[in-house]
């Protein structure tokens, strides 16, 4: 990998945030991280990333679905991945996705991660996102 793909981490549990970005770096990507939704989407506009990873339950129950409802309507959020990360079912065992065009288009992410992360499922969600982009 030449040119390091940015990827966006946003998550307001601090010591889940340092754990997955050392993990995602470990995969040769660069980390920015954000521990809410407004610095979420203040990193986004900043910094252009080439995926973004947001909590799903942050300062409110919905802010993970609204920060990815801005990312996908912005210009430059329409082109890249954006993962909604979320621990609903480890806790709730209610499983939910974004697995369908109906799902896609009332989630506004392109895919669901659960918590905790399997780097290696995560990374090859991502790998595949980027493989598509650049065909």
């Amino acid at each position: 990998m030449t040119d390091k793909k940015k990827i966006l981490l946003v998550d307001d549990d601090l010591d889940l945030l340092e754990q997955n970005k050392i993990l995602i770096e470990s995969k040769g990507y660069e980390v920015i991280t954000a521990n809410s939704s407004k610095e979420g989407w203040e990193q986004f506009r900043k910094s252009k990333p080439d995926a973004a990873v947001v909590d799903l339950i942050m300062e409110e129950h919905d802010s993970g679905f609204i920060l990815c409802y801005r990312i996908k309507r912005d210009e430059h959020g329409k082109h890249i991945p954006v993962f909604i990360l979320t621990s609903a079912t480890y806790e709730t065992g209610f499983k939910f996705s974004a697995s369908t065009s109906e799902e896609k288009e009332w989630i506004k992410a392109d895919a669901i991660i659960n918590k905790p992360v399997v780097l290696d499922e995560f990374v090859q969600k991502l790998e595949s996102f980027f493989e598509l982009k650049e065909k």
